[in-house]
């Protein structure tokens, strides 16, 4: 840490942990509007949530997809050479405590048996929990599934200490060794922390919010391939400004501006007019907005940025709601969506409008890389993020992100509802590369989607068909469209309808050969 960071951290952060924030007088960096980077740090949710997320190393398969898709960087991962935990070990005076650090180590196939194979020595695998960050929304478990490495345990007696004292232990063994990265698996990008690590977590976001799942993965593909120096974003207001910048809080270790909310594209433009002027045309400048700052009030912005055709990547995180001022409807908003400024009631059943397809409008640009993908597809959302940030020209990623308030789903609901969506139409899978030939059909991929080249998705055992119906029936935003006895009213009928012209038409543009 900086000396500047140091004073800042004496000064400031301690005293608003100490709840004299308001007693500060103003300094130097709120006079220009400046907050240091990865503050955040500091920032204490241990009394937040009731549970945290208890390990069992021997379930443990090393997978990786907890860390992946933990929201506030509270569940992390290392592998360690056998002596190196054995020395920290020992270095434990407590017996009990000194037990219970051996028991966070697994003997994974993944990180163990294969090295031992091919003649090399394993490492040891951990996941370990900061209780200073976990909100306690339980993602992780429901992500883990059948392996049951990781359960939620309340936070009784000496529960908060006991973890507190394995992330110390924990971090104090050497981070992951270098021969245990592979670069050919995306899901273990998060084990580099140095590189990948860029949102250190602390933000005010909502317990399981789905929108920082995506900032973090796609800090993590854009770190590992231009460097922590070499990012920086411009953000639209909204939801990811007021968790990301909630004053003396900073969850970023990137260089990040926030702008007006229509205008955060035309922002990025002059930043990156200014970057090339100054040669850092390797810098990579990343946009981030909602789909009230990207569909509505500042389309017209993006539409401009796109076509100017200046290397500048978008981010757009999906709720379909204007999440930041209550769940306001947007042109995202789905067909019988129930908002505010569209409520169901005795006249009007929710929603009327269909959804703008966004990512539709984006490739009708020229020459423009356009991406529809979400955190659930951990390989389809890498993928896109590092084609993105190789495309040499304007990127769009929309990105599917739950809101569970707004969309009426469990804290620990984003990574599954993300996948329905899919799995639904309601938000297909998709890849427009301009690079891949001239036509539509050659530039357009619909691939990672389920039953590609069917209507609906149909479940390979039971042969079910699950449709946008099944769907809106798993959130409480869409309850009102069902009977007491579970009949779809016309209104989501409709809206399925809507869903399924837009798979067919994609299906068309990408020369899919339909059999359904």
């Amino acid at each position: 840490m900086t000396e500047h960071l140091k004073d800042f951290k004496e000064k400031v952060l301690l005293p608003y942990e100490e709840g004299r924030g308001h007693l500060l007088p103003a300094n130097d960096l709120v006079a220009r509007s400046l907050v240091p980077p990865g503050t955040a740090a500091i920032r204490d949710f241990s009394h937040i949530g009731p549970e945290l997320p208890r390990y069992t190393a021997g379930n443990c398969v090393a997978c990786m997809e907890c860390v992946t898709a933990c929201p506030d960087t509270a569940i992390l991962a290392r592998i360690s050479e056998e002596d190196a935990v054995a020395k920290q070990a020992k270095a434990i005076g407590n017996a009990a405590q000194q037990e219970d650090f051996n028991a966070q180590w697994a003997k994974t196939t993944k990180f163990h048996g294969i090295f031992e194979k091919k003649g090399d020595k394993g490492g040891l695998f951990s996941i370990y929990v900061d209780p200073t960050k976990c909100k306690g929304c339980g993602e992780c478990v429901t992500v883990c599934g059948s392996h049951n490495a990781l359960l939620m345990e309340p936070k009784e007696a000496g529960v908060l200490e006991r973890y507190q004292n394995l992330f110390t232990q924990i971090t104090s063994v050497p981070k992951t060794p270098d021969r245990f990265l592979a670069k050919k698996l995306p899901i273990d990008l998060m084990l580099d922390q140095d590189k990948t690590l860029l949102y250190v977590g602390g933000a005010g976001s909502c317990a399981g919010c789905g929108e920082a799942t995506a900032i973090r993965m796609m800090l993590a593909s854009t770190g590992e391939s231009h460097g922590r120096e070499n990012i920086g974003i411009v953000a639209a207001t909204g939801c990811n400004t007021v968790y990301g910048s909630t004053y003396p809080y900073n969850p970023y270790l990137v260089t990040w501006a926030n702008s007006l909310f229509e205008n955060a594209p035309t922002t990025a433009m002059g930043v990156r007019a200014r970057w090339d002027q100054l040669g850092y045309q390797n810098k990579r400048l990343w946009v981030l907005g909602g789909d009230g700052a990207m569909y509505d009030i500042g389309f017209q912005a993006l539409s401009r940025m796109l076509s100017s055709g200046m290397d500048i990547k978008v981010l757009v995180l999906d709720t379909q709601v204007y999440s930041n001022t209550g769940g306001q409807t947007s042109t995202a908003t789905f067909t019988g969506q129930s908002a505010k400024m569209s409520p169901h009631g005795k006249v009007q059943p929710g929603k009327v409008e269909t959804r703008k397809e966004l990512a539709n409008l984006a490739m009708m640009h020229p020459e423009v890389y356009v991406a529809q993908t979400a955190t659930a597809f951990v390989n389809h959302f890498y993928q896109v993020i590092r084609e993105a940030n190789e495309f040499p020209g304007p990127a769009l990623v929309n990105v599917y992100t739950t809101c569970q308030p707004e969309h009426g789903v469990g804290d620990d609901k984003a990574n599954e509802q993300a996948k329905r969506a899919v799995q639904s139409r309601a938000f297909p899978l998709m890849i427009h590369d301009p690079r891949k030939g001239e036509s539509l059909k050659e530039r357009l991929s619909l691939r990672g989607n389920p039953s590609l080249t069917d209507d609906w998705m149909s479940d390979p055992k039971t042969k079910e068909l699950y449709t946008f119906v099944d769907f809106a029936r798993s959130e409480g935003r869409f309850a009102k469209q069902f009977g007491k006895d579970g009949a779809p009213s016309p209104t989501i009928e409709d809206a399925a309808k809507k869903v399924l012209r837009n798979w067919k038409l994609l299906q068309e543009l990408a020369g899919v050969k339909r059999v359904g």
